[in-house]
């Protein structure tokens, strides 16, 4: 099983970060912040390719995941990244369906799968 769902896209990478804002919001959910990682890493001196974590929120999954495992919340909230290697742009997400993996015990249910697919659609129609 992949841990992530990455895709490439024709779009600017400031292009991709607000398709992927817009995207979120189309699935009823929201952006809680933006990471600008090239930055941050720009102030300690490191040079690195555009790079956003663009983290987002539905809170009626978060607490039911919270309310199964309260270790659940070392993977909340969702995130998206969008970053360019090699002169292409990406964006990528990371698949719910593993959390059954790292928390065997909580019994997720279906909500893993459901989630997975909402993160690959915003990833595919933000592309």
């Amino acid at each position: 099983m992949e841990f992530d769902y990455t895709t490439t896209t024709a779009k600017t990478f400031d292009e991709a970060v607000l398709s992927v804002q817009g995207e979120i919001a189309k699935a009823g959910m929201r952006v809680l912040y933006i990471h600008d990682v090239q930055k941050t890493l720009a102030e300690k001196g490191f040079e690195r390719e555009p790079f956003k974590i663009v983290e987002f929120c539905n809170a009626k999954f978060a607490n039911e995941f919270l309310n199964k495992d309260i270790k659940i919340g070392l993977c909340l909230p969702c995130k998206i990244n969008a970053y360019v290697k090699d002169r292409q742009t990406f964006i990528s997400g990371m698949r719910p369906i593993i959390l059954s993996q790292f928390f065997p015990q909580a019994d997720l249910g279906e909500r893993p799968k459901e989630i997975d697919q909402i993160i690959q659609t915003i990833v595919n129609n933000a592309k």
